[in-house]
């Protein structure tokens, strides 16, 4: 398991061009950010600077583009922006802008990309916000958009792009990473049919296209100021968008979307469904003792760690890490547990020892991630101050915490408790090593 940690920018940088929907020239600047900062956008040409938060909440309007706004404050067509950033790998930007929209540029997110690599990107402290898909969400609209994200371990997109009377059908898959993205899905333009064009055009919209900045489809036939970058472009640009929207979940993740005749409205309706998923999963276990900065490792990701398995695997995921010293897991306590069925079976209660050996698992991990760079396995040498406060039952969530408060060589030290409903129940100083493998 790698321990992926936030990234922001290293330095400022700033373009100038004209917007496609409102044609107004715009300067826009990316500035560094500190952790849990997220992607907000700041409006330096109204009076006091407000900014908006890239979340899926402040969605407004969704046709041709997405447009964030809170309030009187809007920025439009954030999407090509916001897929940059998430397809580069930054979690925590401040996107400043002297006007209500964007530069278009090309049409495409490569300018974006461009101004990131020029900014460069800095690895912060704590641990990114993600979401493990674990169960299938579908999105279905009346328009014919279909959406679908199944569990991966990977963040992966598979996209089906359909045209009018099904011209230009395009067919595309693609894992999502920095290096992937940038080669084969930046680069791909924003493009329009023909008979959409007087539409647009009557709602006051695309006032700054033209074939500088987007492709035009007219019946079979392809205008633009070069050839196609690729020779499924389209359906490329359409997973450009689709990273973009779904980045407002305001959390990463992995999972295999897959998409059929995508639009904004659709990705935002995916895109609620996936932050609603992730409020979710972080409301598990009690927010109280949660810290800012979740990041989050399922049972297989701990499985990649420890050697432990059933019956003595004790946690079932770590719910955070605060830096580099501290880390909190949970277990849920199921009546199902094989030692209840000996363990004061009229009176089922946790043994207190296998909550020792629930710390000791967390604080193995805790260890692991020290040791992030060299294959190994942290090994439980002693136990000092135990304490048993309360008794552990089934239903309880149990919390377990662990810190580190020395550290020589591979060996280290770490108070460990456990909770229940923000209850000590037990506690105890832990000695354990890192062997190398």
């Amino acid at each position: 398991m790698a321990f992926f940690n936030q990234q922001t920018l290293a330095k400022s940088a700033s373009l100038t061009g004209a917007s496609l929907h409102t044609g107004s020239q715009v300067s826009l600047r990316f500035r560094p950010a500190p952790v849990d900062h997220g992607i907000k956008f700041k409006r330096m040409d109204l009076p006091d600077e407000p900014t908006i938060d890239a979340k899926i909440e402040h969605v407004k309007f969704v046709e041709r583009a997405t447009t964030i706004a809170e309030g009187n404050v809007k920025v439009h067509t954030v999407e090509h922006v916001l897929s940059a950033l998430y397809g580069m790998g930054v979690d925590n930007a401040l996107v400043e802008m002297d006007s209500n929209e964007p530069p278009i540029g090309d049409g495409s997110a490569y300018p974006y990309v461009e101004l990131i690599n020029k900014c460069g990107i800095e690895q912060q402290s704590a641990l990114r916000r993600t979401l493990e898909v674990r169960e299938p969400l579908h999105i279905e609209t009346k328009t014919g958009s279909l959406l679908t994200i199944v569990p991966d371990n990977k963040f992966r997109i598979s996209c089906t792009q359909v045209g009018p009377e099904g011209r230009f059908t395009q067919y595309y898959s693609t894992e999502i990473t920095s290096e992937i993205y940038e080669k084969e899905i930046a680069r791909a333009r924003t493009f329009v049919f023909y008979e959409d064009l007087k539409p647009l055009i009557d709602k006051g919209l695309i006032r700054g296209g033209s074939l500088e900045n987007a492709i035009v489809v007219r019946g079979e036939s392809v205008m633009g100021k070069e050839p196609l970058r690729y020779p499924d472009e389209f359906v490329r640009h359409k997973i450009l968008d689709i990273v973009g929207d779904l980045f407002l979940a305001g959390c990463r993740f992995s999972g295999h979307v897959i998409a059929v005749k995508p639009g904004h409205a659709a990705n935002a309706e995916l895109t609620k469904a996936l932050a609603k998923r992730y409020t979710h999963m972080a409301s598990m276990v009690p927010a109280q003792v949660i810290p800012q900065g979740t990041g989050v490792m399922d049972v297989k990701d701990i499985m990649e760690v420890l050697p432990h398995r059933y019956p003595f695997l004790m946690i079932d995921r770590i719910v955070s890490f605060e830096g580099d010293n501290k880390c909190v897991g949970a277990k849920s306590v199921s009546i199902n547990e094989p030692f209840f069925q000996g363990h004061f079976p009229g009176h089922p209660v946790m043994p207190g020892v296998l909550q020792v050996e629930a710390m000791a698992q967390v604080a193995s991990i805790l260890l692991r991630k020290q040791f992030s760079r060299v294959s190994g396995i942290g090994y439980f040498m002693s136990a000092d101050d135990v304490k048993f406060r309360k008794p552990v039952v089934p239903g309880d969530t149990l919390l377990i915490e662990a810190e580190l408060v020395r550290s020589k060589g591979s060996v280290g030290k770490a108070s460990c408790r456990c909770l229940v409903n923000g209850e000590v129940t037990s506690e105890a100083t832990l000695m354990f090593a890192f062997v190398a493998q």
